[in-house]
Parts: C-alpha cells; structure tokens; sequence
C-alpha cells in the first residue's frame, strides 16, 4: 500500500530538491527575479518591503547605540584598495574595475574610450575609502569615538550566484567606528555582534550562534573576525551578519591619527560591520515551507490579510464595509512598536486563490470574512506558522483586542521551531571517524523524508591548524564557523590529539 503525496503549493518540495524549492519559493511569492545583467537581481516590491523593514529596525538600533549614517563614493581608487595588501589579496578577484569614462560609435557598435589615469574598484566593501575621509575627521582624542554607518550596494564579481544569498550587487549596511583605545574598538566590535544577534533572534526569529572565525575564515585585513551563524532547513551554516576588530592596520594604511590628552600622536583603532540582503534569504530556508515563504511577524510586510467571501453580489458592499471597519480597529492597534500592518484584499477574484496568494507570500494571519462571520460577529483565523486547513473561528472583539499577543505568539512559535531543529540536527562528537561519517551523505535515503537525520552543526574540540582545517574543507566541504562565545571546557583535538580551550561550530556552509 502506498500512501498518497500530500498536495503542496511549492514544487518541488525541500525534501526532493531544496535548491529549486528556494527559487521556487521566491518566484512564487513575489519577492524577486533575475536581471538581464548575469548575476544581479530585481528585487520585486513584496521583497523591498521586507529589507525596508530589516533597514527600519536595525537602523534604530544603530542610532540607538550612538551611531550616525553618513554615504561614501560608489568607486574606490585602487592606488586606496594597495594601501592594505592583506585587504587587497582577499577582495581582489572579486573586483569589478572601471578604467574608461566614455562610449563612442564604431562601426555601428558601443566600445569605450577615454582610459582613465587610475583605474577606479567598484566598491565590494569601504574600510579603505572610508579610511581616507576619518584620516581628515580626526584629529584629536575629542573627535573620538567616531561612528558611522552607510546604507549601500557594493559589487563582488560572484562565479556561482544564488539570489538574496550570493549575488554580484547586493544590498547591506557597513558600520565603520574609529576609538581612541584598543579596549573600546574590541567593546564596539562585540555591542555590534550582539545587536546582529538581538535583531536576529528577536526581529527575524533565527536562532544563532554568536562566536570568533578562525584564522581561515577572518575578514581580510582584520585582527579579529565575530559572526552570528544560523542552521537553514538542509542543515548548512549561513553567516548572518559579522563584525571585525580591524586593530591599527587600517587607520595605519589610512593615516588616522590623533593627539591623546598628553598630546601624544596615536593610530586610531577601529571596527566594521555589515549585515546585508543575505538576511531575507536567510528567512525563507530557516521558515518557509513547501507551500511558500513564511514572515516572521515583525518584518512582514503585511501582518493581516483580509479576504472578503463573496458569493452573492448583493452583499458584497456590506462584506466590504464591515472589512474596511476591521481593518481600521486592528490598524488602531501596535505590535512591535508600530500600528498592526494591515491589508483589505478586495480584488474581483475566486476567494481560494486570494488565500493561496497570501498563503504563499508568507502573510502571518489571514482572515476569511463571509457574511455569516459577520452575523456572529466572528473572524475566521487562519496562522501561517500552522498548516493551510488550520483555522478556527475567533469573536471579532477577541481578536482585535489580542493581535498583537498572536502575531508574538506566532514569533515564538517559529523561534522555538527553528530552536528545536537546530537541536535535532547539531551533534557532541569527539572521534575522526564519527565527524566524517557525520558529515558524509549515506548512499540512499528515503527522498519523502524532509530531516534525514545526517548532518548539520558538528562541535568538537579542535587544536586550530589552519591547514588541517584546510584538509578538512577539501575532503568534507565543511568548515569552522566559529568558536562560540559561551564558555566551554577543556578537552582534546579529536583529529590530532592537541589540547584544545573549547569546542567549534563545524558544518558546510551558503
């Protein structure tokens, strides 16, 4: 006897092929598409939304630090980009340059002319031109703590791309601070780290890992690199946002000095950090499912959808206006500090593809209203964080009074979900054998099975060789993430036999 697959609305589904789920997800919500230019998105308005909304949130954190936004020129001169070579050798190949300023017609063809002096990069991140605008701001130990955040694109020339993951444009913000002390840099670095952290967890319900990269996987150019590191539903890491401790080795490139209180002249130590448009493809494979995306409430860019029921024309302007009235009382409500988002869908079309369309789109509460809801002065409920056919009818006044308490409810929900997966999925090893067989995929699996259990974040002890870490990229494609920040005990290198402080976070990465 075989048992009948289960009608989905996204196909394929994860467990038969999660890469085409993911674009199949974004195609059908509407959130982007590719571009004619080979790498580059569009980012359609249902998608814009939700980074206006990462941008809302988080640029309020930021200002609610001390920090201040500012804008640098698009293109960086390379003679800038040679001023740090560590910084260089990491960024170099993915370099788009510009070196002619013109187009003229030949032979009926574009071609450029008007080589310029210097050759100007494409901005793939700003520590260096930034650098070179601090250099003049500061002076004295008064003009410090100086700090600056830029809301950007920048272009690194991608060879494999994947929308809102890994894309040759993209979107994101980069804090650059310059301190008068090592001590303050390396605080500023880690309050930034654990404002990623709190707008991950508390905004896009995403559990992550806060913790150190290792030598291999630093920033280049960095003293030390942070990172918050989330599971997505087919087990890899994704680094979800990261903040560096650059030392002096910028501002010494750059020229940041300044005059302490005894007068003396000092490099200045600064940071960076960047948190980017990887974030939306971050929401959709920690929550979306195989009927489409999934928001987190609070960044959604509707909360409550209303679909009007009808059936007969001649109530139809009664269904409309009693909508419209409940639409008006829940907009006079707040969650998360803002009024309830809510739209009115009340287009001339079958009320089953209404709700499949918002079901799709991720909206988090959607509410059917025919006219024998409003005889009983009802909303028929239905929450995206529970199956399609889960709904239950609720007393108008009831749901409008508590929507903020279940739009957090339906927070919670996935944050505990997402919690409990990653549980599921990460294990303590402590032998060689059992991380590669952790790590490597069994010969066959039952392709119906969403969460084989195979996979996922590895913790061992580990003694720090970049070139075993190396050897183990190459065999397994897994990496460290990060040295957790949590404290840990002692133990031994399962892979060499070396005392190691504590245990790492290893598994394949986006």
């Amino acid at each position: 006897m075989t048992t009948a697959k289960a009608e989905t609305a996204i196909t394929p589904t994860r467990a038969e092929n999660y890469a085409d789920w993911y674009l199949e997800v974004i195609k059908a919500a509407d959130l982007a598409e590719n571009s004619p230019v080979k790498g580059c998105m569009v980012i359609k308005p249902w998608g814009y939304a939700v980074w206006e909304h990462v941008q809302r949130v988080l640029d309020g954190m930021f200002k609610a630090t001390g920090h201040v936004n500012a804008y640098f020129p698009l293109f960086i001169p390379v003679s800038l980009l040679e001023k740090e070579a560590a910084h260089v050798e990491g960024f170099a190949k993915e370099c788009a340059v510009v070196t002619h300023h013109r187009l003229e017609v030949k032979d009926g063809k574009l071609v450029p002319v008007g080589a310029l002096d210097e050759p100007l990069v494409v901005r793939p991140t700003s520590e260096t031109i930034i650098g070179e605008s601090f250099a003049k701001w500061v002076q004295s130990y008064r003009d410090l703590p100086l700090l600056i955040n830029q809301w950007a694109n920048v272009v690194r020339w991608e060879m494999r791309t994947r929308m809102f993951l890994r894309t040759t444009e993209f979107l994101w913000q980069e804090g650059h601070t310059a301190h008068a002390s090592e001590p303050e840099a390396v605080d500023e670095t880690m309050r930034m780290l654990g404002v990623y952290a709190d707008f991950a967890e508390n905004w896009m319900a995403i559990p992550v890992i806060q913790g150190e990269k290792t030598e291999g996987e630093r920033f280049p150019g960095a003293v030390r690199t942070y990172c918050i590191e989330a599971m997505m539903q087919d087990h890899k890491a994704l680094q979800a946002g990261t903040s560096h401790f650059l030392g002096q080795n910028f501002s010494r490139a750059a020229g940041i000095q300044f005059q302490d209180e005894k007068g003396a002249l000092g490099h200045a130590w600064t940071t960076s950090w960047g948190m980017s448009t990887r974030m939306v493809g971050a929401m959709i494979m920690t929550h979306g499912d195989d009927d489409g995306l999934v928001c987190p409430p609070k960044l959604a860019p509707q909360q409550v959808v209303i679909i009007p029921v009808i059936q007969k024309p001649e109530v139809r302007q009664q269904v409309l206006d009693w909508c419209a009235q409940l639409k008006a009382d829940l907009e006079a409500q707040s969650f998360a500090g803002t009024p309830v988002r809510v739209h009115l869908d009340a287009r001339d079309l079958q009320g089953a593809k209404k709700v499949w369309e918002w079901i799709k789109k991720g909206v988090p509460i959607r509410l059917e209203i025919g006219p024998k809801d409003i005889e009983k002065s009802s909303v028929f409920l239905g929450r995206r964080d529970r199956r399609p056919k889960d709904k239950q009818s609720i007393p108008r006044g009831e749901f409008v009074a508590g929507v903020g308490a279940t739009l957090q409810n339906i927070h919670d929900a996935l944050f505990q979900r997402a919690v409990a997966f990653r549980a599921e999925h990460t294990r303590t090893i402590d032998t060689r054998d059992e991380f590669y067989a952790w790590f490597t995929p069994p010969p066959t699996r039952n392709p119906n099975d969403p969460t084989p259990i195979h996979g996922g974040f590895a913790m061992t002890h580990f003694g720090g060789d970049p070139k075993l870490e190396a050897k183990i990229k190459d065999d397994l494609g897994v990496t460290v993430r990060c040295i957790p920040l949590t404290p840990g005990d002692p133990g031994t290198c399962p892979f060499t036999g070396k005392p190691s402080a504590k245990r790492v976070v290893w598994a394949k990465a986006y």
